[in-house]
């Protein structure tokens, strides 16, 4: 009785010896796998991964907090100082299979092959860009993020507008790839810019942001938006510059601008009040009022509403259509109802684009972004 009592905690002691070493192997494995990925995970994930691996190697946060304006380590700290005590164990497991989930996710998206009757465009990282039936679509591609636009997305979206303006096809598409049309903004454009760069980063991204916009405004064929899930920010101002929007049952519509301290954009503030009437336009750009995709139809903003299950098959066949139908025509008869609005949009552009550079300049939004990142690393 005396030996298997003393035997008994032995194995125990024995077979956690080897669980943990499996463990710390599996971790290690996942630390290399990481160093494979070919994409950006983005920076949600990346957050998650380094407070995951601060907590497997060094256990509870312990670092001093850093200040409100060091975005970075701000962000980082709030991570790793969110997880508690998780354990050490828990956390290597967790990253472990955190890293595999964007592997597989990498893997599945690589082995995603475009139809053999689309032709599609090369040259693009976070946009998709095809052509069939007399149709460009370009499609927002980074549905791990919600399709946020970051930087790299702004200038591919404009290269694509640019060849889509010249190339043999009838009507342009733009889409979103996975359940969000787009998240709009991706905030992480803010995420990492110090203090002293904080005035240089506004007026790059104001003029960059204007000149998206101005790619829109200047758009020679006829433009649809096929607006498949939730549409946030500048994804939605920029519908007021399409010709034609359909929107799934299931979209959303959303300008939360006062509550991350900025303001509208898109020509949003003269199109809105034209399109809704100015009461529902304030509730929209001012008080941060969502819109079903019924109530979007209803207040004109959106041209048609289709039943989710059949959306992409009613929207698309309308579309070929569309697309068969006299291609100088229809870009002519674009520029004639266009022409009298365009000089106005550029100058409603230019406008916007100023105030934002100074409300991403301003302490309230500053902190409106920074309580932002403050949410997202707790979720």
């Amino acid at each position: 009785r005396r030996a298997q009592a003393v035997c008994i905690p032995a194995i125990h002691l024995h077979m956690t010896a080897a669980t943990m070493q499996s463990s710390q192997k599996d971790f290690e494995k996942a630390q290399e796998q990481l160093k494979l990925l070919k994409n950006d995970p983005g920076n949600e994930a990346k957050l998650k991964l380094y407070a995951l691996f601060k907590q497997a190697t060094e256990g509870p946060c312990n670092s001093p907090k850093p200040g409100m304006l060091d975005f970075v380590r701000k962000a980082k700290w709030d991570a790793w100082n969110s997880l508690g005590n998780l354990s050490q164990d828990d956390a290597r497991q967790k990253y472990t299979e955190l890293v595999s989930s964007l592997v597989s996710a990498e893997s599945a998206n690589q082995h995603k092959d475009p139809s053999p009757e689309e032709n599609r465009l090369g040259g693009y990282e976070t946009i998709i860009v095809t052509t069939k039936n007399n149709i460009t679509k370009i499609m927002f591609n980074r549905p791990d993020r919600k399709n946020a636009i970051n930087h790299k997305m702004y200038r591919e979206i404009i290269k694509a507008l640019e060849e889509a303006g010249k190339d043999d096809s009838t009507i342009a598409v733009i889409t979103g790839n996975g359940d969000y049309y787009s998240s709009g903004n991706d905030l992480s454009n803010f995420y990492g810019v110090q203090p002293t760069e904080m005035e240089k980063m506004a007026e790059d991204a104001a003029v960059l942001l204007k000149e998206f916009v101005g790619h829109f405004i200047d758009f020679p064929k006829p433009l649809i938006a096929v607006v498949n899930g939730p549409a946030i920010g500048i994804c939605v101002t920029l519908l007021g510059l399409c010709d034609i929007v359909y929107a799934s049952d299931r979209a959303t519509f959303h300008c939360p601008f006062s509550q991350l301290g900025q303001s509208p954009e898109g020509c949003s503030s003269y199109l809105f009040p034209k399109i809704m009437g100015l009461s529902k336009a304030n509730e929209v750009l001012l008080f941060n009022k969502k819109l079903t995709a019924a109530d979007a139809c209803a207040q004109g903003l959106v041209t048609e509403v289709f039943p989710d299950r059949s959306f992409q098959k009613e929207v698309w066949a309308r579309l070929e259509v569309y697309a068969n139908l006299p291609k100088n025509s229809l870009a002519v008869s674009k520029q004639l109802l266009r022409s009298m609005e365009k000089e106005k949009l550029h100058e409603v552009n230019s406008k916007e684009c100023e105030v934002l550079k100074e409300r991403w300049l301003s302490d309230e939004s500053i902190n409106a972004i920074v309580a932002f990142f403050q949410k997202k690393s707790k979720l």
